[in-house]
């Protein structure tokens, strides 16, 4: 039986680069592309069984390249087993693999035909092998239309490698794709399944390296890999028995204009629950009271004239930069004095709207951009940072320096030449205000703690996820706030790897 893992790898892949993988397995490690769909049709089917236990009629949408000969190995594997399946052909195979694949399933006793509904009304599961990696080019004429109707039919949907009509570089959707509830990728996890828009086509995902050996997946570096916990918490920060709250470094979060008391108190909270031994706001001094009231724990200073505000700055080694900043004369002045100064700094919301006005670069700093944040610093649409996230993030941290995080489903962690982090953890109830600034206080407090940029970036994005993961279990992700998070940082910073 071919291994399929829920417990996915590290690395991921471009479509390129997979088929550097294939023509090594192929050419170098002695495996027949005969051979290799076999496997793959085995492991899918393997997944549709898993899934779907009771399941006994199975419809087999096959295209015209090897991801179609992968779904006729599986009609014929769907058939051994006593099920009925039947194949769509919508195409004639083009490549030798497939149409040996399809020969074989006839030969079998595989019933096929072309485009017909009546066989989707007996379905059980509908299995999508139409595309595959290859596809580049937006979806149109009769496949677009083919690939609406399967989504309206209300089936469950297996996809093979990846949902027809998701791009797996970047996971974009090419004008329609498959929403499948389970896609089970072959020999290398393609990045595009993992961010962005993906999660709304793949489903839950499913892995097969179909036997292929390690030393071919050392062959092919990739620029892409997820954020595993056990790898992540090793930079946890430790605290001596002896530590006092100077040891545990000192925050200081700028921010919070008329109006906008609790995006800065949000950050300040984080930090602490995060590990800073000691949190300062600078803020208006019209929300002093209000903030110190509702978090005594923070030192609150009204801020109204440059010579307090850098009186202010000096207490702190790292300055967060830009909750409720505002965009007027007072957020431009405390901007322009936080860039003056020498400490580490995280940057995110109105200060981000500043770093566009005032283009500047600098290595200190880890920028927390949301993808609309992420289109000014790049002179941009949004939509052109979402069609190709991976591409944004790096370039956002080739032109402004330090690290960048991209905010959103998938949130992704660059700098200008290490490979490109991946989370792929977090729920759709993080579309809320203020995560961002508990996600700001978070970094800042880690890396006032002696962790690094890079692993602060890393290690504060994944711990923020999985927070939101953890509130979202008992009442559901519906009716989240970022305030919810704040438990389980604290629970999660204080724990160590596995």
């Amino acid at each position: 039986m071919i291994a399929v893992m829920s417990s996915l790898p590290q690395f991921l892949y471009t479509t390129a680069q997979c088929q550097e993988l294939d023509h090594i397995a192929m050419t170098e490690a002695g495996l027949d592309g005969g051979v290799l769909m076999q496997r793959a049709g085995a492991a899918a089917f393997h997944c549709l069984r898993r899934q779907w236990p009771r399941a006994k009629h199975i419809v087999v949408m096959c295209g015209r390249g090897n991801n179609g000969g992968d779904g006729y190995v599986l009609a014929q594997l769907c058939c051994q087993a006593g099920m009925t399946a039947h194949v769509i052909r919508l195409d004639e195979p083009k490549t030798q693999d497939a149409r040996l694949a399809c020969d074989q399933a006839v030969a079998f006793g595989v019933s096929m035909s072309g485009m017909e509904e009546p066989f989707f009304d007996q379905a059980d599961v509908v299995v999508d092998a139409i595309f595959g990696t290859g596809l580049l080019r937006e979806v149109t004429g009769e496949w677009r239309a083919v690939i609406e109707w399967t989504n309206t039919l209300g089936k469950p949907v297996l996809s093979l490698d990846v949902p027809s009509g998701l791009n797996a570089d970047t996971g974009e959707c090419l004008g329609v794709a498959i929403k499948a509830q389970m896609t089970v990728s072959f020999i290398g996890l393609k990045r595009g399944m993992f961010t962005g828009v993906a999660s709304e086509y793949c489903g839950r995902v499913m892995f097969s390296d179909l036997e292929v050996a390690a030393w071919v997946f050392d062959r092919v570096p990739t620029q892409v890999r997820r954020m595993v916990a056990h790898t992540l918490r090793v930079s946890n920060p430790q605290r001596r028995r002896y530590a006092h709250k100077g040891d545990a470094g000192h925050v200081v979060v700028v921010g919070g204009d008329l109006g906008m008391p609790g995006a800065v108190q949000m950050t300040g909270m984080a930090a602490y629950r995060s590990g800073a031994g000691q949190v300062t706001v600078a803020t208006r001094a019209h929300h002093s009271p209000q903030i110190s009231a509702a978090c005594p724990e923070l030192m609150v200073h009204g801020v109204e004239e440059g010579k307090v505000f850098e009186a202010i700055m000096q207490r702190g080694r790292v300055l967060a930069v830009g909750p409720g900043l505002g965009r007027g004369d007072w957020g431009q002045r405390l901007w322009d004095m936080a860039m003056d100064s020498d400490q580490t700094k995280v940057v995110d919301a109105d200060g981000l709207y500043h770093l566009a006005k005032n283009s500047m670069r600098q290595e200190d700093w880890v920028l927390t951009p949301h993808p609309k944040e992420a289109a000014r610093l790049l002179g941009c649409h949004t939509h052109e940072v979402q069609s190709n996230r991976f591409a944004a993030v790096r370039e956002i941290a080739n032109r402004y320096g330090g690290v960048c995080v991209l905010k959103g489903a998938g949130s992704l962690v660059a700098s200008s030449s290490e490979v490109i982090a991946l989370c792929d953890r977090g729920n759709p109830g993080m579309a809320t205000a203020g995560m961002g600034d508990v996600l700001t206080g978070v970094i800042a407090a880690l890396i006032v703690q002696g962790v690094s940029l890079r692993q602060a970036a890393e290690l504060g994005v994944y711990l923020h996820a999985q927070a939101a993961d953890i509130a979202a279990q008992d009442r559901g992700e519906i009716g989240l706030m970022a305030t919810d998070l704040l438990p389980g940082l604290r629970t999660l910073v204080n724990s160590r790897p596995t």
